[in-house]
């Protein structure tokens, strides 16, 4: 079964439309990368503005002490305090005891082992 002339230029033309979609798509992913970056450093930028109107200097060094050796921990503790400075439920600004105990009741459950020796 031959192809017809026809049929060639359909298939080249499948092909061209083909890439031109691929590089089409290429070119919006990469704006939306770059969209949702600008968007991140934004979000950022809202949560220290929020953080620097909420927290003491104390509490500040707290959490930024933690964030040294446990980042993804200091990141959770920042986002609760965003979210509860944001729906009203801070009265005032948080100290460092205030910090302390938030720190306490975010830290996850800490497993302990007893070893003894026999």
């Amino acid at each position: 079964m031959s192809e017809t002339p026809d049929d060639e230029r359909l298939e080249e033309l499948r092909e061209q439309k083909m890439q031109e979609l691929q590089d089409q798509a290429q070119g919006q992913g990469q704006g939306d990368a770059e969209a949702q970056q600008a968007a991140q450093e934004q979000a950022e930028r809202q949560q220290e503005a929020v953080l620097k109107q909420y927290l003491t200097d104390g509490a500040r060094q707290r959490l930024n002490a933690v964030e040294m050796s446990k980042p993804d921990f200091a990141a959770q503790v920042k986002q609760q305090v965003t979210a509860l400075a944001r729906s009203g439920r801070v009265n005032g600004r948080i100290d460092e005891d205030q910090m302390k105990e938030l720190l306490r009741e975010l830290q996850p459950d800490q497993k302990s082992f007893d070893i003894r020796r026999r």
